[in-house]
């Protein structure tokens, strides 16, 4: 399949699968991945999702272009509103998601990277929206996500002459968290695994409050975190934490 899924101790391990295409993207693997991030999205048990890539060459080499080279702009505009809507579903996710950037992650696939909370690159990992060179401009999300990250100039300099970033230099321009050379899926693994052991409602309301930091007027954020803060003490999760400190013994969250 050219979306696999591997759930295993609260963590769902999403892998595309077309490494012969360097996991570029196809109209049917993405509305299979739509099609699975809307069943993550209802899966209670899944706390953290881990996003990856097939093979060592590429976490996706963005969009298909023969498949997309001689579409009309009505068809463009269709391919653009499913890429979009799949880059929304995995923003949009309640449980928190890491990006696990194995090669490249070019166009669509490094606005998929961009659409993650989190993001750890392999040693051979590169970035690029190269869309200005197809005569394009980024469809996908990139123009509003990737200034989130590496502020207005620097996302300006990247889209307007589509070069390739290394690891190293995504690491200091922010764009990735970190930097795991030999072992990035299980880095990526025990990372998901520490978020999925705190609370799955502590964790849904602060992804929630985080997406309110970039949405305007700043006064909206801090209104939404305060009444989630004030949400939370109604949640079986916030008495546990609270009494497994007291009592100095492990948390047992149940997400209620």
């Amino acid at each position: 399949m050219a979306v696999n899924i591997e759930r295993n101790e609260g963590v769902a391990t999403v892998t595309l699968n077309r490494p012969e295409a360097l996991n570029a993207f196809d109209v049917a693997q993405l509305e299979r991945l739509l099609a699975t991030l809307r069943e993550l999205r209802d899966d209670r048990a899944v706390r953290c999702v881990i996003v990856t890539g097939a093979g060592e060459k590429a976490f996706a080499a963005g969009a298909d272009i023969k498949e997309m080279a001689e579409l009309s702009p009505q068809a463009g505009l269709a391919h653009g509103r499913l890429g979009h809507a799949v880059a929304d579903a995995l923003e949009g996710l309640p449980q928190p998601t890491i990006a696990a950037v194995n090669g490249y992650a070019f166009g669509g696939g490094c606005e998929l990277a961009l659409a993650c909370d989190l993001r750890l690159a392999a040693a051979n990992a590169q970035f690029a929206q190269p869309e200005v060179t197809l005569g394009i401009p980024p469809g996908w999300g990139a123009t509003q996500r990737l200034p989130r990250l590496v502020g207005p100039g620097v996302a300006a300099e990247l889209i307007f002459t589509g070069r390739r970033v290394a690891a190293d230099e995504a690491l200091r321009l922010g764009l990735v968290n970190a930097i795991h050379p030999a072992r990035l899926l299980p880095e990526a693994t025990a990372l998901a695994r520490r978020i999925a052991a705190n609370s799955p409602t502590a964790l849904r309301a602060a992804k929630r409050a985080l997406s309110r930091a970039f949405a305007g007027d700043p006064a909206v954020g801090l209104a939404t975190e305060l009444a989630l803060f004030g949400q939370a003490f109604g949640t079986e999760d916030q008495r546990e934490g609270m009494r497994a400190f007291i009592e100095k013994r492990p948390a047992v969250f149940s997400g209620e």
